[in-house]
């Protein structure tokens, strides 16, 4: 097993296996790519990458990779001790320069099991909004089935007062028709965020999981759609769906991809992150002209709702020099192809 991180120009290439992994530090500590043999696993850019301006829309830059949504997923204003802060379009993490951090990925490859091989790095960003800064550690793996992803989180407030917060992964898995969405089977009920068109109806609105109704029933004859399996990159879906608080055995989601021979499993703790948010996307967004993502988001998440503006029992405050931590895993295993 080849296994390795090199440095080339502002971005960083890991290897183990088959697979590489790269990382934009400069944009956001973005993971760009994860490829395995010839086949990519995230979102390709809809457009060039390019620097961000801490204003600009998601949709204004590439739209594509793996990105961390901190302190918010919506553009919102909260209230803090400290006064009125105004959070962008996804976040802050993915506009600004991550830089390598030697000693947290020491630290957190001490605290994390089975960390005896595979090739590890860390990186950290500091939101600009609000006084919060993020560490990731990733570790790759090979695995007897695959490979496997590790992802290590610290949160800290470095502000004088305690500070509201909302973190979201990011991943913009790519699909295509045939694909299919596997959660655990306890789960039969999703909350919308939203969805293209209202098809299946308006923000809030509790959805079954996986056939839900149509908001038109008009659309086909039976009124109703099956959300596990991936559409055509052309059929103009876009739907936004949380699921949770989750048990400690609904630890995990799944996008099975039969023609890619792979199978991209998600596994985190639902008692420090106690929900999945699910980014459907099969050309229907963004809107107006343009390339048009092809992807699902599985999405572990610290809230069922992606503006922070938005409270509720979800809602939480890192007090004054405190940290948080959390972590992830990615599997990408491999299944017998279909032609």
């Amino acid at each position: 097993m080849i296994k390795e991180v090199e440095a080339a120009k502002e971005n960083v290439v890991m290897r183990a296996g088959r697979c590489a992994l790269t990382l934009l530090p400069h944009l956001g500590g973005k993971i760009a790519s994860i490829r395995i043999g010839d086949q990519e696993m995230l979102q390709a850019p809809l457009a060039a990458y390019a620097g961000r301006t801490r204003s600009m829309r998601f949709d204004a830059g590439d739209a594509s990779g793996w990105d961390e949504c901190l302190p918010s997923v919506a553009a919102c204003v909260v209230q803090t001790e400290a006064g009125e802060a105004s959070i962008p379009d996804h976040g802050d993490l993915w506009r600004v320069q991550w830089r390598e951090i030697p000693r947290i990925g020491s630290e957190m490859a001490a605290q994390a099991p089975d960390q005896s091989s595979g090739v590890r790095i860390a990186l950290g960003g500091a939101c600009f909004s609000l006084p919060l800064r993020l560490e990731r550690s990733i570790q790759l793996t090979e695995s007897p089935v695959g490979y496997r992803l590790r992802l290590d989180y610290r949160l800290k407030n470095t502000g004088a007062s305690p500070t509201p917060w909302s973190w979201a992964a990011h991943p913009l898995f790519v699909a295509e028709a045939g694909d299919r969405i596997v959660l655990p089977g306890s789960i039969s009920q999703l909350r919308l965020e939203g969805s293209g068109g209202n098809r299946l109806g308006n923000k809030g609105d509790l959805v079954s999981w996986p056939v839900a109704a149509l908001a038109d029933r008009n659309q086909t004859d039976r009124g109703q759609t099956d959300l596990s399996l991936a559409g055509a990159a052309n059929s103009n879906i876009g739907d936004k769906l949380f699921a949770g608080p989750l048990g400690a055995a609904e630890n995990w989601c799944a996008l099975e991809r039969p023609r890619a021979g792979m199978r991209i499993q998600v596994s985190f703790d639902p008692g420090a992150i106690p929900y999945l948010g699910m980014w459907i996307c099969y050309g229907g967004w963004p809107d107006g002209p343009g390339p048009k993502q092809a992807c699902v988001a599985l999405e572990p998440t610290t809230a069922p709702v992606d503006s922070l503006a938005e409270t509720g029992p979800w809602s939480r405050t890192l007090a004054a020099g405190a940290s948080y931590s959390w972590s992830m895993e990615v599997e990408f295993q491999s299944m017998v192809c279909v032609d």
